[in-house]
């Protein structure tokens, strides 16, 4: 977990952007921020995206502890891979505790999520889902804690984001997501830590792909399946994403899958778990993620695995952890963070 302790402002800005926490006037572009001081606020979203890139553009937000912060990229005037815009909602009413009777935002669910894949449920009426429950193999508890229901449907915990349904998204309720961050030090030709001139601290690096969808860098991520744990996504996902095991041969698979056991069951650490401000995100269903680091500190092990690029991923690679890297959605948050756990060079 963050320690809000440590030197300087750095750990402070990103626990309060973890949480979702504004700094002021945000104007993005595809999801690139056009000021960096607020690139964390609206860089807060799952690895998991799938839709095309979004515009998103808010006003000023100010809190009062210890209110929760109103979400920005879930509140975007134009939902993600469609025409549908949403309800224009300010701070002051995201709320559901602030009475607006003349409330009216459009429902939309995107066509793909209503050809009722198996990710996705049914819709409310046809089916009697367990809220606020492990429903079967489908966990419909949120991270945030229990959330209100209305007219049997589920209210997003963090409040309006002018579009009712599910969008993109295919559970009722909270979808979860999982991040791996998969670091391991930078060495030089005689073995040892590659240290920052900038910082004077070593070098970390992780494992990033390049996604498909976007052409942006990413951690390699996804959704959890009904009825995984977490621990199973998040080494799933690196194994799909990064070693393409579900091209390798039987033989070569089983030695990956060992070494890959390995390190998913040393101690790791968790450095965020939570809703997600994501454009897909409506009144009635929202991502949430946990993101956990896994740090293969000796050298010998995934580190001598040869990466290769699958499912969604077009390319991978062992990457410097920087302030300087551009991410995909929250990231670089989620690096920064590590990066400081770690002591390690970050900016």
């Amino acid at each position: 977990m963050l320690q809000l302790s440590a030197a300087g402002p750095g750990p402070i800005r990103i626990a309060l952007t973890l949480l979702g926490i504004p700094y002021g006037l945000c104007s993005a572009s595809k999801g690139a921020p056009s000021c960096p001081l607020v690139k964390a606020t609206l860089s807060l979203a799952q690895s998991a995206h799938t839709g095309p890139p979004f515009v998103c553009r808010s006003g000023l937000h100010t809190m009062s502890p210890p209110s929760l912060p109103p979400h920005v990229k879930a509140r975007c005037a134009l939902y993600p891979g469609s025409e549908v815009k949403r309800l224009p909602v300010p701070d002051e009413r995201v709320s559901w505790e602030s009475s607006w009777p003349e409330y009216s935002p459009p429902t939309y669910t995107a066509p793909a999520v209503l050809k009722q894949p198996v990710w996705a449920d049914p819709d409310i009426g046809s089916f009697s889902p367990q809220f606020n429950a492990l429903d079967g193999a489908i966990d419909r508890q949120s991270h945030e804690g229990a959330y209100k229901l209305e007219n049997g449907r589920p209210l997003n915990p963090r409040g309006r984001t002018g579009t009712a349904g599910r969008g993109l998204l295919g559970r009722w309720g909270p979808n979860h997501a999982a991040d791996p961050i998969i670091t391991r030090w930078r060495r030089d030709s005689s073995g040892e830590k590659v240290v920052s001139p900038r910082s004077g601290l070593p070098v970390l690096q992780f494992v990033s792909i390049k996604r498909k969808d976007c052409g942006e860098w990413a951690i390699p991520g996804g959704m959890v399946d009904a009825g995984e744990l977490v621990s199973l996504t998040l080494q799933r996902e690196f194994s799909e994403e990064a070693l393409n095991s579900l091209d390798t041969p039987p033989q070569e698979r089983e030695r990956l899958s060992q070494r890959i056991t390995e390190l998913f069951t040393n101690p790791s650490l968790q450095i965020y778990k939570g809703y997600v401000d994501d454009p897909r995100n409506t009144d009635n269903a929202w991502m949430e993620t946990v993101a956990v680091n896994f740090h293969d500190d000796t050298g010998n092990s995934v580190s001598e695995l040869p990466l290769q690029a699958g499912d969604d991923a077009g390319q991978v690679s062992w990457v410097d952890v920087d302030s300087a890297l551009q991410l995909y959605a929250s990231h670089a948050l989620f690096l920064e963070s590590t990066a400081r756990q770690h002591h390690a060079h970050w900016a």
